[in-house]
């Protein structure tokens, strides 16, 4: 019962934890343009720059972080990143400037921690066979987060370009404290370890996690799956209003119809789907999935397609917590927050990189004199990346084992 109400805490935080971070999406094109005064094309790559930066501070405390929370215990690490997110949604509703919002990107980055503090905490109070499911729930939390998180800025977006952030600190300040009042720690003292600078920066945390035999193919894969779905954040907001002359309010919806059937399949797709298949078959049907609708929003000009396919893209991220699953089995215990920092750094290293791909590629084939005009090129990139982990994950080599837990000291 108390891992039951455990787990109930950490999915309402990771719900409005999203919904916080997606409230924002319908109004990132209008703010744009209204703070640099440009047209759409280069607007979208300052919300690169923005997403970017973002991501290289993650990459940078995500297993600094992890560390802190397998020595210190989750509970303080998660109220400490909710307090911060408040802040930095008070900072960007009041920003004038460009500069002003990455540098409230920067300090947000810095501690943008609950999610996989989440992970690690859902990973203290499952057993192994139940961690891809549970893992299934927390992405499904987010996915919820991210039908309403659009919904409310699209609406939003109607009062004032800015409200929408105002919305988002208080939510974030709302759930931190309620945590503080009722979010119990998860991880014993007996579970804890001594925390060290060597293992907190990600090139050690890296090294210690690369350890467990197959683990690096696996958080490679990891990497590029992450990459290729950077497309949606990134660009989809864009291409909506450049392919199909979406406003706000139709972005929004977009947006939610998509987290509502992502959040669908992974609350009754991911326990079934890897009981009977597997953790390892459960990914490469995703991951084909993936390739399908990538390979689709590359071409099509229809909105109604566009739309239809969504269930196609909600179903295929089934993917993301059996590789999730898959890792955390191999990783014993006192290492579950390390995992989850290094996978919040890969994470990371992806959102830093894609963005300004995805929307460099956005702006090659959609500004005025581009030689081919094709909005879905970002989506073809991303199909290829698809066919490169799928053809990872089916090489040979040696998957990860299930790890041997090592007694308490």
């Amino acid at each position: 019962m108390h891992n039951r109400l455990a787990l109930g805490f950490i999915l309402v935080t990771v719900l409005i934890d999203h919904i916080g971070i997606a409230i924002i999406y319908p109004i990132m094109p209008d703010l744009m343009r209204e703070l640099t005064d440009t047209d759409l094309a280069a607007a979208s790559l300052w919300g690169g720059v923005l997403a970017t930066s973002f991501a290289v501070m993650q990459f940078l405390c995500g297993p600094l972080v992890g560390n802190l929370s397998d020595r210190y215990g989750r509970r303080p690490v998660m109220l400490v990143a909710l307090a911060v997110m408040a802040l930095d949604y008070l900072v960007m509703a009041l920003a004038q400037s460009i500069w002003l919002l990455v540098i409230g990107r920067i300090v947000a980055g810095a501690t943008a921690a609950t999610f996989a503090t989440a992970s690690a905490y859902v990973a203290d109070i499952s057993p192994p066979e139940a961690r891809a499911r549970n893992f299934g729930l927390i992405y499904a939390a987010a996915g919820v987060g991210f039908v309403a998180g659009p919904v409310i800025g699209g609406l939003a977006a109607g009062i004032d370009t800015r409200a929408p952030f105002w919305i988002a600190a208080a939510i974030a300040a709302g759930n931190a404290a309620f945590g503080w009042f009722v979010l119990p720690e998860s991880l014993p003292e007996d579970k804890r370890r001594a925390f060290t600078l060597a293992r907190a920066n990600p090139f050690g945390a890296f090294r210690a996690i690369g350890r467990t035999p197959g683990l690096n193919r696996f958080l490679l894969v990891m990497f590029i799956y992450t990459t290729c779905h950077q497309s949606y954040s990134a660009v989809w907001t864009f291409y909506g209003a450049e392919r199909f002359g979406w406003d706000a309010r139709w972005i929004g919806l977009s947006l939610a119809v998509f987290g509502l059937c992502m959040a669908l399949a992974q609350v009754v797709a991911v326990g079934p789907s890897t009981r009977i298949l597997g953790e390892r078959r459960t990914v490469l049907l995703g991951f084909c999935l993936d390739l399908v609708a990538f390979g689709f929003y590359g071409f099509i000009t229809s909105e109604f397609m566009a739309l239809l396919l969504l269930p196609v893209t909600g179903l295929a991220s089934i993917a993301g917590p059996a590789l999730n699953g898959i890792m955390s089995n191999a990783t014993p215990d006192d290492q579950q927050g390390e995992l989850q920092g290094v996978i919040a750094a890969v994470g990371a290293v992806a959102m830093g990189l894609a963005p300004m791909a995805m929307t460099g590629v956005f702006w090659a084939f959609t500004h005025e004199g581009a030689a081919i005009y094709l909005p879905g090129a970002p989506f073809l990139l991303s199909a290829v990346l698809m066919i490169l982990s799928i053809a990872m994950l089916t090489m040979r080599g040696r998957a990860p084992a299930a790890a041997a837990n090592p007694a308490p000291e």
